[in-house]
């Protein structure tokens, strides 16, 4: 059984997860200097945020969206909510190839800070929506 039941709940989740972490200026300082656009790709539900720190405010799509990216990262939806209720590693998933990149790295260290703010804030959202147990129900 997948976490997400639909594209639109995934949305309706990410939406108060990223809008928690722009309500918070030192988490998205590094990123909005990056001039980067980031792609976050994912499956069951398919689904897409683009994250556009090229200039204030942190730009935050839900859907598809036109346009190249400077970073692209594929990876389960299942997968994301794992990582940030803390249950896998993220460096684990990078390192099996659970996590796909296509892009530099390197450049999208200034993300980091972004991606903390979003794992401490997810697991009380993700209990609002009901979501907290359910990987360990289907695992």
């Amino acid at each position: 059984m997948s976490v997400f039941q639909s594209a639109e709940q995934f949305y309706a989740v990410m939406q108060e997860v990223f809008d928690y972490v722009m309500e918070h200026p030192e988490h998205v300082d590094s990123f909005m200097h990056s001039n980067l656009v980031v792609r976050m790709t994912t499956t069951d539900p398919d689904a897409e945020i683009v994250l556009d720190g090229r200039q204030p405010p942190l730009g935050v799509f839900f859907g598809s969206r036109p346009g190249r990216a400077n970073l692209e990262v594929n990876l389960a939806a299942d997968l994301l909510h794992a990582l940030w209720m803390g249950a896998e590693s993220t460096h684990q998933a990078f390192f099996n190839g659970r996590i796909q990149t296509r892009g530099n790295l390197l450049k999208a260290m200034q993300l980091i800070e972004v991606f903390l703010a979003a794992e401490r804030i997810y697991p009380t959202i993700a209990r609002r929506y009901g979501l907290a147990d359910v990987a360990e129900e289907s695992g």
